[in-house]
């Protein structure tokens, strides 16, 4: 029987295989991996995941666990939550009205090169700040233009909060979302990398691609609306370079969804 790590490894060497975006190929041309060189970008989803104020958190509970009665162990549980929280992803129809579900977004375009941007600095002394079109210029000079087919990142460094809700999120008050502070994304940078490049999708460290304070989600509107897909609550992004890393993200396939849990792993160059 084929082992689950081994598994794991066909089942990347696919996926990367369909995107012709893997992080390298040997001389047959097959893709060549490393699993030192995979990062997991997830958060495990428990009792203390962060969930939106107002959303339903994560519910897990055991169903049979231990000694079946004959004699064999046996383990099954049951889960229930609203799709956005965790680790997850936002499906373009999230904000976007006829826009593509979770389980309509083409398997291609879950994987694509990870480009970071960070603005740790910034949000370092100020829990409000938002990317700019400076920061998204900024790192044009640097790296050059982003790839197509791009899945961008913005690198807040909030992950230092996880799993504190009021450190994470800027208050820690039940079904209150009116006093919310933590770092995203500004309207203007929205439209300027949407509208100048080809990205399959947009993510960051923080609860949302808009920033704490954001009463329309705005950016939410502006990238849902081209089905741009966004991917929220991402862990370790410290760990990925400005540019050269391939990212993976596979969500749950939920049948007309808005969003849901979606395992995300990157592959270093």
């Amino acid at each position: 029987m084929i082992s689950k790590g081994r598994y794991l490894l066909v089942l990347i060497a696919l996926i990367i295989f369909v995107s012709c975006n893997g992080p390298g190929r040997s001389s047959s041309g097959a893709p060549v991996f490393s699993m030192e060189k995979m990062v997991d970008l997830t958060y495990p989803f428990d009792e203390n995941t962060v969930y939106w104020p107002n959303a339903e958190a994560f519910k897990w509970e055991k169903e049979t666990w231990g000694k079946a009665a004959g004699g064999y162990w046996y383990a099954a549980a049951r889960y229930a939550a609203s799709e956005h929280g965790g680790t997850h992803i936002d499906s373009p129809i999230h904000f976007g009205e006829g826009k593509m579900t979770i389980d309509a977004i083409p398997l291609e375009q879950l994987v694509g090169p990870a480009v970071v941007i960070d603005v740790t600095k910034s949000c370092s002394s100020n829990p409000d700040y938002v990317l700019t079109v400076d920061d998204v210029k900024d790192w044009e000079r640097a790296h050059g233009e982003l790839p197509s087919g791009a899945i961008l990142l913005v690198k807040t460094g909030w992950g230092k909060y996880w799993p504190d809700r009021k450190k994470y999120l800027g208050s820690d008050v039940p079904k209150d979302t009116s006093n919310l502070h933590f770092p995203g994304i500004s309207k203007e940078a929205a439209e300027y990398f949407s509208e100048r490049y080809h990205i399959h999708g947009v993510g960051i460290d923080t609860a949302s691609m808009d920033p704490g304070t954001s009463k329309d989600f705005i950016v939410h509107q502006v990238l849902n609306s081209k089905d741009i897909y966004g991917l929220e609550n991402i862990a370790n992004l410290d760990k990925l370079p400005a540019t050269g890393a391939t990212l993976i993200a596979l969500p749950m396939k939920i049948k007309g969804g808005s969003g849901g849990p979606v395992r995300i792993i990157a592959s270093l160059p």
